[in-house]
C-alpha cells in the first residue's frame, strides 16, 4: 500500500510516537486525522501540519468517540491507515509502600491501552472492508503499538505490561480474521522512546537511559517509529507480527 497517498487515523497523534506518525504521513503526501483526548495539544499539532490534517477530540475508551474520528477520515475518502499510540503508563507496585494497588488502576490502564487499542482496531477494520482493493487484494493496514515490557515488565509494570501483552497476544488473531477482507494488522514494540515524557526527565536520567541500548546507544527517535509504520505500509508480506524496535535492550527486573 502507498504510504504517500493514504488516509490515515492516529490516536495519541498529538505528541509522541503518535505526532511523529501523523507528520510522517502529511509529508508524504497523505492525509490524516490526530485522534487525541488533549485538545490543546491535539489543535496544535493538526495546525501545525496545515489541511492534509484534522484534530478530532477523542477518548479511545469511548466507541462513539473512535466511531466519529473514523467518520472524519472516510469524508476525506477511503481509511487504508489506522495506527494505535494512544496510551498511558500507569507504573505501580502492586505491594507498594502505600498498600495494595487499586484494581481501578489496574483498570484503568487496561482500558486504555489495550481496549482502547481494540476499539480503534475493530472501527477501522470495519471500515477498511468495503475499500477498493489494490492488486494484492490489500483494502487497509492496522498498526497497533506494544511495548517491550510486555517481553520484560520491571517491578511497578504489572499493569503496563499486562496491557501491552494483551496487545501483542492479539496481533497474530486479528491478522488471520482481516485476512479475509484484505486487512493486514502488524504492531511494533519500541524500547525506550524520546518522547515528552522522556523529555521532562533530568539530561542525568535520560544518559543512563541510553546507555542501557545495546546499539545505537541512544534513546529511540519517535521518526524511526514513523518510518518503522512506513515499512509496513509499504511492505505487504509483514503481516500479523510484532517488531521489536529497541536497540538490542532487554530489561532488566527494575
Amino acid at each position: 500500500m502507498r504510504f504517500s497517498a493514504i488516509n490515515a487515523v492516529v490516536t495519541g497523534g498529538a505528541s509522541g510516537l503518535g505526532f511523529a506518525v501523523a507528520k510522517a504521513i502529511v509529508t508524504a503526501g497523505g492525509s490524516v486525522v490526530i485522534a487525541d483526548i488533549n485538545a490543546e495539544a491535539g489543535s496544535r499539532a493538526a495546525s501545525s501540519l496545515g489541511d492534509k490534517a484534522q484534530f478530532i477530540p477523542t477518548d479511545v475508551t469511548s466507541e462513539a468517540d473512535i466511531g466519529i474520528a473514523l467518520e472524519s477520515a472516510t469524508a476525506r475518502g477511503p481509511v487504508g491507515l489506522a495506527v494505535a499510540c494512544a496510551g498511558i503508563l500507569g507504573n505501580k507496585r502492586v505491594l507498594g509502600r502505600d498498600g495494595v494497588m487499586p484494581s481501578e488502576m489496574f483498570s484503568r490502564v487496561i482500558q486504555v491501552n489495550l481496549i482502547g487499542t481494540f476499539n480503534l482496531v475493530k472501527a477501522a477494520a470495519d471500515a477498511m472492508q468495503t475499500n477498493a482493493p489494490n492488486p494484492d487484494g490489500e483494502r487497509g493496514v492496522i498498526v497497533t503499538t506494544a511495548s517491550i515490557a510486555a517481553f520484560e515488565g520491571q517491578v511497578g509494570q504489572a499493569a503496563y505490561s499486562a496491557s501491552k501483552g494483551g496487545i501483542v497476544a492479539m496481533t497474530l488473531p486479528l491478522a488471520r480474521e482481516f485476512a479475509r477482507i484484505g486487512v493486514r494488522v502488524m504492531t511494533i514494540a519500541p524500547g525506550i522512546f524520546l518522547t515528552p515524557m522522556m523529555a521532562g526527565l533530568s539530561p542525568q536520567i535520560r544518559d543512563s537511559l541510553a546507555a542501557m541500548v545495546p546499539f545505537p546507544a541512544r534513546l529511540g527517535k519517535p521518526e524511526e517509529f514513523a518510518e518503522t509504520v512506513r515499512f509496513i505500509t509499504e511492505t505487504a508480506m509483514l503481516n500479523g507480527e510484532v517488531i521489536r524496535l529497541d536497540g538490542a535492550i532487554r530489561m532488566q527486573p527494575k
